[in-house]
């Protein structure tokens, strides 16, 4: 049967351990003149200009993931109104205000994300497998403009022990409702592996973090 998962990029779910899960949120700046759209749920990198941005704002994707953005707040270029939104839409910031972006920023912050497309026969043996291993994100820069939620997915299809992969595999979460191996939509819980504010993080490099097993 098909799960009711659909892509919804990374949502925050608990702290690795035993720590205070506040799922607490940083307050970023994004450039007022940013025509990039960031969406809820979407992996967002630092830049040297001391603002947020998406993804592919780096060349070669070598700057090491900020954590994830669950929404930001603008005065309106038009109405002069300030405007809550699930996503930046890339345009309409009045530029005398600042434009604040709200990221989950803690390193140890657990996600739960959706398997996307898995090339070939999948079962639930294989995806357990995967389990400790590295992944990347899919679609890592959409998302939907109706609803203003990351479109990105968890790539099984590169899972391995490379440390350039965005995401460390941790688990797979027990949903009944979600627990067809076969199709996409597996709710795979994850953490941010090259994170910028590990302790050996650096804005220059993606390779932070560890190998996989």
């Amino acid at each position: 049967m098909a799960n009711s998962n659909g892509a919804f990029g990374l949502r925050p779910i608990k702290k690795l351990g035993q720590d205070t899960n506040s799922t607490g949120m940083t307050e970023y700046r994004i450039a007022y003149d940013n025509s990039n759209k960031l969406y809820q749920g979407q992996a967002v990198i630092p830049t040297a200009a001391g603002v947020i941005d998406d993804l592919q704002a780096a060349a070669g994707g070598t700057v090491s993931i900020l954590g994830v953005f669950y929404g930001c707040e603008y005065v309106s270029s038009t109405t002069g109104e300030v405007i809550r939104s699930n996503t930046w839409p890339g345009s309409g910031a009045d530029s005398n205000h600042p434009v604040k972006a709200f990221v989950y920023d803690d390193p140890m912050q657990l996600f739960l994300i959706a398997t996307g497309d898995i090339t070939g026969a999948n079962t639930e043996a294989l995806v357990r497998a995967d389990v400790f291993m590295n992944c990347a994100l899919k679609d890592g820069n959409s998302g939907s403009d109706t609803t203003g939620i990351s479109s990105s997915t968890a790539d099984l299809n590169t899972a391995a022990a490379t440390n350039t992969l965005a995401l460390r595999i941790l688990g797979v979460q027990e949903d009944p409702e979600n627990s067809d191996f076969t199709v996409t939509g597996v709710p795979l819980i994850v953490r941010i592996n090259n994170h910028f504010n590990a302790p050996n993080g650096s804005i220059a490099q993606g390779t932070v973090s560890t190998t996989g097993v």
